[in-house]
């Protein structure tokens, strides 16, 4: 629910805090007010943005993928290197809500805040977790948050807004980020001509969070997936490469694909 979150959160217009009036929206006190979905989340948009985030097909995806727990050994990395704390976990680019779950699972009784453009995320991420609360919100603009309101911040496989993410974490706080390792799903980056991962990487995350950040850790976890044709399909089918390949002449098939990921720890400077 968001209102665990809601002590945090701040209108995008003004920068006021916001409270409920009645179940539907919220409010600052300069009157500006922000709907909440029938599904759970509120839009904390100042505007309407400028791309949609990922699509529901993607979504549904991720959703199936998740579920079957081949990206389980991420969420367990994340919540084993989070510590306990008293303030806001924020998942920025949270997508289904699954990776923020895990973490919030760590740290009882924190509460959690999934940020998201995409609403057909938001609409599972608001039920992802009882103290999780979802809202929509461009990573690119201002974030809807206090100044130093965070304690862990959580980015996987998302955008980076190094001066915002800067903003809302405490000096004390811990950035948690997930990019893909360059062995990663490289079976299926040759058979289907997917995008491949940026042998940069490392060097183009660290110039995004500029000199505010500096790596305190890095670890990579790999596992060897063995997927069934459908679950190949889906894996693709969750993946950027969903926007660029055409899905409909994918011949997926059973084979073991190589999951890698890398988990950088930041601190603030």
């Amino acid at each position: 629910m968001i209102d665990g979150a809601l002590p945090y959160l701040r209108c995008p217009v003004c920068g006021e805090g916001l409270a409920r009036t009645g179940d539907q929206a919220l409010r600052c006190r300069q009157g500006h007010s922000f709907d909440i979905a029938r599904q759970g989340y509120v839009n904390l948009t100042a505007g309407r943005s400028p791309h949609p985030g990922d699509s529901a097909e993607m979504i549904a995806d991720r959703a199936a993928f998740l579920a079957e727990g081949h990206y389980a050994f991420i969420a367990e990395a994340l919540a084993e290197t989070v510590r306990a704390d008293d303030g806001l976990v924020l998942d920025a680019g949270t997508g289904t809500g699954d990776y923020l779950a895990h973490v919030l699972d760590a740290l009882p009784p924190v509460p959690g805040l999934g940020l998201d453009v995409s609403k057909p995320a938001l609409r599972r991420a608001a039920r992802a977790h009882p103290r999780a609360g979802a809202a929509l919100a461009d990573l690119w603009r201002p974030l809807p948050l206090a100044d130093a309101s965070v304690s862990v911040l959580l980015n996987v496989f998302a955008p980076r807004n190094g001066p915002e993410f800067h903003r809302v974490l405490r000096r004390d706080g811990m950035l948690l980020v997930v990019t893909p390792a360059p062995e990663h799903l490289r079976e299926l980056v040759t058979a289907h001509s997917l995008i491949r991962v940026d042998p940069a990487k490392a060097d183009r995350v660290a110039q995004t969070l500029g000199p505010s950040f500096r790596a305190e850790v890095t670890t990579t976890h790999s596992r060897r997936l063995s997927l069934t044709a459908t679950e190949t399909r889906t894996l693709i089918g969750m993946t950027p490469s969903a926007r660029h390949v055409p899905l409909d002449k994918i011949r997926a098939a059973e084979q073991t694909v190589t999951a890698a990921v890398t988990l950088t720890v930041y601190r603030p400077v």
